[in-house]
């Protein structure tokens, strides 16, 4: 009889997760504790059963963009997969935003929300997309408040389907993708006494374009060049006849992966916009925006990750080669020890700044804690984004050449993975972003105090790893306080590595303080865990990019 090889399956997502139900331990107690086991376990069923059967099924739809109705009218109307259309409705009665802003678990709210979006992100083809973006703009309206957030906010936070709303966010132009300062789009007056403006530009890449409403930049007439002359507006997307605010969709991109997504280009025509906080200072008005965001797509990297991790397990033990299944190689092993190490130090990171982003909203947090946020945030975004396609990668090569063959649905996930590094801000932009964070705020100093407070209590098994975490952070700072005395033009070349010495030692410290946490539980995966990541390396900053020029980049 031919043979033909079992295919990997998936369970309870939630049930066979040992970072997440750790993670819960350590949270929560009492009923709290009930309540997101529930919630968890309900998700997890879905994720491994209903939604990952649709996907199968669902993977070669993708959204289509109808610009005209039979009778010639242009209607610009986007249809979206089966799977998109049963994922809006799961995301709202699941509380994938929701549970953030209703507080009943006061700054851990944020952390059940996020739970249930690792859960759900791998499973839903980066539905993922609308929901962060729908999170950051109700972020960004409870910060301002007024009468657009006493519009806007219940409906970006209901749990009812039928009343919820999405929300885009339209900054990238043709101009510049993170440099949003060379925004063209211009905003007039609507001269109707309401104090709207009519905006007039092109949006160059705009995802969630199906959603009812956006935040988006434009600047107003007279204000000057840059930045600070930018405004930031909400926009509903069509008026209540379902006719689009004057906007053209003028087609959908053709992009390597993140294909349900309906990612398009815009041409705003007199769209009718009200501004949310004043005529300036757009860009540093959308900060609460992209701090959730760039956790929304941390999450997207964890869950990419462990979805290709647990499917290269469940397929390890089924494919045999050389006479023995692939989970009794000792090599294949450790190459899934690797791999599950890396997530766990990104998920340590990553639930970290969760936390630290709930209490922050609901002002429990310190003021070391909150400087060390401002600098975790980019550290966490960039260095988990390097992680997810490097572990992804990994395991579809665990497959062999099944992972590379389109209909087991293996190839998605990498080619969803390399937006990680790109959207919120590039590896690059958001080393930046991390120097801004040191230089302005002070924040290398309480991250580094953070770090130490992390690996002070380290299990005695791990006090190497500790020590290797603290070294390594106190040598990425002085580095850059040393070149910053004695060539001060160096730092920017050296950025990126600096960044990335930081974030992955930030990583082992938090993966150290909770392996400690579980030993003492009886659990000593998480010890065996962090003393990979240490040996796997993290690489020390040097002397910036001496030698590019003459490798070749003399551009």
């Amino acid at each position: 009889m031919a043979f033909f090889q079992t295919p990997p399956t998936l369970g309870n997502q939630f049930e066979g997760d040992r970072l997440l139900s750790s993670l819960v331990a350590r949270s929560f107690a009492g009923d709290a504790r009930r309540r997101v086991e529930r919630e968890l376990t309900e998700l997890g069923e879905l994720a491994g059963g209903e939604l990952y059967q649709l996907q199968q099924a669902d993977r070669l739809n993708e959204p289509r963009l109808v610009q005209w109705d039979p009778w010639g009218n242009r209607v610009d109307t986007i249809e979206v997969s089966p799977l998109w259309q049963r994922c809006a409705r799961l995301a709202a009665e699941k509380g994938l935003v929701a549970t953030a802003y209703e507080q009943g678990l006061g700054d851990l709210s944020r952390v059940l929300q996020f739970a249930l979006v690792y859960l759900f992100d791998a499973s839903s083809d980066i539905y993922t997309c609308p929901l962060a973006m729908t999170d950051g703009a109700a972020a960004t309206l409870k910060t301002f408040g007024g009468p657009i957030a006493e519009r806007a906010l219940a409906r970006l936070t209901s749990r009812d389907p039928d009343v919820a709303w999405t929300s885009g966010q339209w900054m990238t132009e043709r101009t510049g993708g993170s440099d949003v300062g060379l925004s063209e789009t211009v905003a007039r007056p609507a001269n109707d006494g309401s104090g709207r403006f009519r905006l007039y530009g092109t949006k160059w890449f705009t995802s969630a374009t199906t959603a009812q409403m956006a935040l988006t930049l434009g600047r107003p007439e007279g204000n000057p060049a840059g930045g600070k002359g930018l405004a930031l507006f909400y926009v509903e997307t069509r008026d209540e006849a379902g006719r689009l605010n004057g906007i053209s969709i003028n087609r959908l991109k053709d992009k390597l992966g993140t294909r349900k997504v309906p990612t398009a280009e815009l041409t705003l025509d007199g769209t009718l916009a009200v501004p949310v906080a004043g005529l300036a200072d757009g860009i540093k008005n959308i900060t609460p925006m992209l701090n959730v965001t760039r956790t929304w797509n941390a999450i997207g990297a964890l869950a990419g990750m462990r979805r290709g991790i647990a499917l290269a397990r469940d397929y390890a033990k089924k494919r045999v080669q050389f006479g023995a299944p692939l989970a009794d190689k000792p090599l294949h092993f450790d190459t899934l020890a690797g791999m599950q190490a890396e997530l766990e130090a990104a998920f340590a990171f990553t639930f970290r700044v969760v936390h630290l982003l709930g209490k922050l909203e609901n002002k429990t947090i310190t003021p070391r804690e909150q400087a060390a946020l401002r600098l975790y945030t980019p550290l966490m975004k960039l260095t988990t984004g390097k992680q997810g396609v490097a572990v992804v990668s990994e395991a579809i090569e665990c497959f062999g050449g099944a992972g590379y063959v389109e209909d087991t649905g293996l190839p998605r996930l990498l080619r969803d993975a390399q937006v990680l590094s790109i959207w919120e801000g590039t590896t690059n932009v958001l080393s930046l972003d991390a120097l801004r964070a040191i230089a302005k705020e002070g924040a290398l100093k309480p991250a580094l105090e953070e770090l130490h407070a992390a690996t002070a209590a380290a299990a005695p098994e791990l006090k190497e790893e500790a020590e290797l975490a603290r070294r390594s952070a106190e040598h990425a700072a002085s580095w850059l306080e040393q070149t910053y005395a004695k060539a001060p033009a160096s730092v920017e070349s050296g950025a990126r590595r600096f960044a990335l010495t930081l974030g992955r030692a930030t990583e082992l410290a938090l993966l150290v303080e909770q392996a400690t946490w579980a030993k003492a539980q009886g659990d000593g995966k998480p010890l065996l865990a962090a003393k990979r990541f240490a040996k796997h390396g993290i690489d020390l900053i040097e002397t910036g990019a001496d030698g590019a020029r003459e490798l070749g980049m003399d551009l």
